[in-house]
């Protein structure tokens, strides 16, 4: 959006807010012009906020862009790993060309290899006709390998050739394919630790490690919240048809105080239920509408494993700490009562450890903050010369 209409819309938002003690969304002012706080490049034009921990990152991807260079994109779920890697592409010499995403996450084991690679007719029971793979569809443009850390084991010798040589074999074939084209990958998860415990390759680790850009969860960088808020009430208004004029102060305040464990995507579908619930041009606060028997909003950062820890020991407790049976907590959970067995020993979970819990206080956990110890490693890890102090 242009920086005269946004200051426009500011201006109109700040003298309603002295007059009226509230912001308003000066929907009117806005309709028509994309909403995009950053107005210095279209690339960005889906990318929000303006804080200095997402300047580090887009300085990044200015920086890397125009190489061919293998970029690994690191940060927790929801924070919009796709978006960076559209991003990169569209900056690239490859704009125009495939854009090819897969999630290796979302495939299965026995499929995965052909979707990457592609088979012949015959290759295995099933292979009726021939099928081109994900490298071959991104030939000349751009592969964006999402949930890279959830890659079989055994297929990542495979994947580290095609990443050096820029070569591969369909399955079911003798005949060598070279191709052209530029790999992005991403992940949730920490690959330094799953290398050391044997679970990722080494070798793979470095090729795809060559620069890697890491995303800040939303709870560290709070000041983007509210242009979001503003970004994504502006997106459902406009799609269901509903008029917002008024985001009351105690609703912003909310959405400030609120953690993000599914950071952006979490913040989207939260904005779209309050605009769903919305009457009288007033976005109310989602928080309010939620059942407080099922869900709980946290007061506090908790990280996923206490999350996982609290609801198992909930559902111990309600079924009297009988774990199997129609009314054990393996049933409540929807679990089977082997799999509730692994995950109790995995966090520790005991009768006597939830009596304990109940008569001393939490100690607040801090959420683990892996990333930005990958960004701050002075081992080339990422260029010093863009280091942000302090993060």
């Amino acid at each position: 959006m242009p920086d005269a209409i946004f200051r426009i819309a500011t201006n109109f938002s700040e003298s309603n807010s002295n007059r009226f003690g509230e912001r308003r969304l000066a929907i009117e002012i806005i309709k028509g012009f994309p909403l995009s706080i950053r107005s210095q490049s279209d690339n960005f034009e889906q990318i929000i906020g303006d804080s200095a921990a997402l300047e580090f990152v887009l300085s990044g991807v200015e920086c890397v862009a125009p190489t061919d260079s293998t970029v690994l994109v690191l940060g927790e779920t929801g924070t919009g790993k796709e978006l960076i890697a559209r991003a990169i592409h569209n900056m690239s010499g490859r704009r125009g060309r495939p854009f090819v995403t897969l999630s290796c996450a979302a495939i299965p084991f026995e499929l995965l290899e052909s979707e990457l690679f592609g088979h012949e007719k015959g290759a295995f029971t099933g292979a009726v006709a021939q099928k081109i793979g994900r490298f071959e569809m991104a030939d000349t443009g751009t592969l964006f390998l999402d949930e890279i850390g959830d890659m079989p084991l055994a297929l990542q010798p495979k994947l580290l050739r095609v990443v050096q040589e820029h070569e591969f074999e369909r399955l079911g074939s003798c005949r060598t394919h070279r191709i052209d084209v530029r790999l992005i990958a991403a992940t949730h998860r920490n690959l330094t630790e799953m290398v050391e415990r044997n679970e990722f390759r080494s070798d793979l680790y470095y090729r795809l490690n060559v620069f890697p850009i890491v995303l800040p969860p939303l709870r560290d960088r709070p000041e983007d919240i509210e242009p979001l808020i503003w970004h994504f009430v502006r997106i459902f208004v406009e799609k269901m048809g509903k008029r917002i004029h008024l985001v009351p102060q105690e609703t912003l305040d909310s959405f400030k105080a609120y953690c993000w464990p599914g950071n952006v995507r979490e913040l989207q579908n939260l904005i779209e239920r309050a605009v769903i619930l919305s009457s009288d041009g007033v976005l109310p606060s989602p928080f309010a509408k939620l059942d407080s028997k099922t869900v709980a909003v946290a007061s506090s950062c908790e990280t996923f494993i206490d999350s996982q820890r609290a609801v198992i020991v909930r559902a111990l407790q309600a079924a009297g700490w009988r774990v199997g049976g129609h009314q054990g907590a393996a049933a409540r959970l929807g679990l089977k009562r082997t799999t509730l067995i692994a995950k109790m020993k995995k966090l520790g979970i005991s009768r006597s450890m939830a009596q304990t819990d109940t008569q001393t206080p939490a100690q607040p956990r801090k959420s683990p903050s892996w990333w930005q110890s990958v960004a701050d490693s002075g081992d080339g890890h990422f260029p010093s010369e863009l280091r942000v102090a302090g993060r």
